[in-house]
């Protein structure tokens, strides 16, 4: 089942840690947001294969915005 990965406040992305195809793991980091000059890892909550990452280094993503898609185990 393919699950999404949406972001949940209004941050610039600072490194993207994964990309599409790789297996990530339930604590894995996907990506290290920025936003009020506090950094924040966005975890992996599920195991699976990463199906696409669909933000960049230096976006600015917005509350729902989806951060990558994954198939679970």
């Amino acid at each position: 089942m393919a699950e999404d990965v949406v972001n949940e406040i209004v941050a610039t992305v600072l490194e993207v840690s994964v990309e599409a195809g790789k297996r990530v793991e339930v604590g894995d980091t996907l990506v290290l947001l920025e936003s009020m000059k506090m950094e924040i890892p966005v975890l992996a909550e599920d195991a699976g294969v990463l199906a696409e990452v669909k933000v960049n280094v230096g976006d600015v993503i917005q509350a729902g915005d989806i951060i990558a898609t994954y198939q679970q185990d």
